[in-house]
């Protein structure tokens, strides 16, 4: 059974059903009928329908908002989250899919640097010793670790066009993934919060001899990420269970990525460990081959 609840109805608060007849019937500007989710929640965003004010989304229940600022909480709170401006950590990764893209991985150790005021993120090293990636949502750069560029790329995305599943990838291309991917595992569940971002609860979701609540995000076309739409799964604990998503720069391939190992650091709390599969027909995950592998240590939080 779908736990999507009707909203009450309001100056400010609507129901997802209600918008949809609305647009049905023609009664708001701008041609929003046919707009893709995305952009009909941009457009309304500018109608003065008001969203609450740690959630950002729309729409949304009193319930589902109730809901998102546990999860938040459970995280360490939004509060203590906009006290920082950087995620620093030491990361590990492995797995099949490096190997699919045409790229060699090793084991060695690297340090990732995420923004928590922007959309940014840098790890090194990447290539040579003194070299580092420098990702944005509309530029990658591999530069040295004194700023000069070594190669750089702009308008990222549109350099995936056409690409599959084993489509071989340049530098560039990794660097791009890795930045976007990375900032988005190293930002959840808090950019769930971000303006644009559409939060819909899910049917609870049965795994592991648990039931795990779940959130589908929307995600606004100027955020980077994995696809517009990707599925968060929470446990009792409201910690961070699984993400589901769409791996668009390869094909659009179906992923399902496990989270677990939690730690905390000054007061926020997330998994030091995740793994990435292949996600199968009605959710299932398809553990042969293991896609990629993440082991965060030494987290900090400046």
């Amino acid at each position: 059974m779908n736990i999507t609840r009707p909203v009450q109805t309001g100056p400010s608060v609507r129901s997802a059903s209600w918008l949809s007849s609305r647009i049905d019937q023609g009664l708001y500007k701008n041609n929003l009928k046919g707009l893709p989710l995305r952009l009909f929640a941009e457009a309304l965003s500018r109608q003065s329908i008001a969203a609450p004010s740690c959630a950002r989304s729309f729409p949304w229940s009193q319930d589902m908002t109730f809901l998102l600022n546990r999860i938040i909480a459970a995280h360490g709170g939004l509060e203590r989250w906009k006290r920082f401006n950087t995620v620093e950590a030491t990361i590990v990764t492995g797995g099949a899919f490096w190997g699919m893209k045409g790229l060699r991985q090793d084991a060695d150790p690297r340090e990732i640097t995420v923004s928590l005021t922007e959309q940014k993120a840098s790890l090194m090293p990447f290539g040579a010793a003194n070299y580092r990636t420098a990702f944005a949502p509309g530029r990658i750069a591999i530069e040295t670790t004194d700023g000069q560029v070594i190669a750089e790329r702009l308008d990222p995305r549109a350099a995936f066009a056409g690409h599959g599943k084993t489509t071989h990838w340049d530098p560039l291309h990794r660097a791009y993934f890795n930045g976007y991917a990375l900032w988005t595992y190293l930002t959840t569940p808090f950019l769930l919060t971000l303006p644009g971002v559409v939060i819909q609860e899910q049917e609870p979701w049965r795994e592991e001899n648990e039931t795990w609540h779940r959130l589908r995000a929307y995600f606004p076309q100027h955020v980077a990420t994995h696809s517009e739409v990707q599925d968060f799964y929470f446990g009792d604990d409201l910690l961070l269970r699984r993400h589901d998503y769409n791996v668009d720069v390869s094909g659009s391939f179906a992923a399902a990525q496990r989270a677990y190992d939690y730690r905390e650091t000054n007061g926020i709390r997330y998994p030091t460990k995740r793994r990435i599969f292949a996600r199968g027909a009605e959710g299932s995950i398809v553990k042969d081959p293991l896609m990629v592998s993440i082991d965060l240590s030494d987290v900090r939080f400046t």
